[in-house]
């Protein structure tokens, strides 16, 4: 049997660990793998170039990260606090909550990539919900900043995590029917998901209680 093959796995752990580029470690391993396993190297780069165009679209969320930093760049963080500082009333129990409200009703509706911790809490959830606390509490500590940071990051994970399980096509209400079917219990994805209300409103009231703990909590910091 020939085990040559399974250098490219020491390839990889030796790349890691040397810290270089991880996307070389891959090809490179990926190149040896295959030449080492008797094909030509035309072919084993023909098989590299048919696996990413044939999971091309996995790739395409990529493309949004360079935009975000762009976007960040040229002042997309302080629009996102100039128009909650304009906002009358505006507090950061209120915005989190509504944030959480909204996330929760798209991932219902199977729009799970509407939100997230990239995409709209680093530029926008994050800045603004500081923003919103800064203009009712004052200027926050530092701690009191990583904690409106780290409440803005929960209230995406909360609201995608508890809204998803309503949509009755998401993977985890499929994973979960066939744990049941397996043990003898058929239910239909659409049975599960109507289950998945409660939850998800038991969610919204805990999570939304904790947001507002966390306002209170930075007002008597202020005062």
């Amino acid at each position: 049997m020939n085990y040559w093959p399974l250098a490219g796995i020491a390839i990889v752990v030796a790349g890691f660990a040397l810290r270089f580029n991880p996307l070389l470690v891959v090809v490179t391993a990926a190149l040896a793998t295959g030449v080492l396993a008797g094909l030509d190297l035309v072919a084993v780069i023909e098989a590299l170039g048919k696996a990413f165009n044939d999971n091309r679209y996995i790739s395409v969320t990529w493309i949004i990260l360079p935009v975000i930093g762009l976007l960040e760049r040229y002042g997309l963080q302080q629009r996102a606090r100039a128009v909650i500082e304009g906002i009358r009333g505006a507090t950061m129990g209120k915005l989190l909550t509504i944030y959480l409200l909204f996330r929760q009703i798209t991932a219902a509706l199977g729009l799970t990539s509407l939100g997230g911790h990239p995409q709209t809490v680093r530029p926008l959830v994050a800045p603004m919900a500081e923003a919103a606390a800064e203009k009712s509490h004052g200027a926050l500590a530092d701690n009191d900043r990583e904690k409106v940071k780290a409440m803005s990051a929960a209230t995406d994970n909360v609201g995608l995590f508890f809204g998803e399980d309503i949509f009755f096509a998401i993977a985890s209400i499929l994973l979960i029917q066939g744990v049941f079917e397996s043990y003898g219990y058929p239910l239909t994805p659409l049975q599960l998901s109507v289950w998945a209300i409660p939850t998800a409103i038991c969610a919204f009231i805990i999570h939304g209680w904790r947001i507002r703990s966390l306002d209170r909590r930075l007002g008597r910091a202020g005062a």
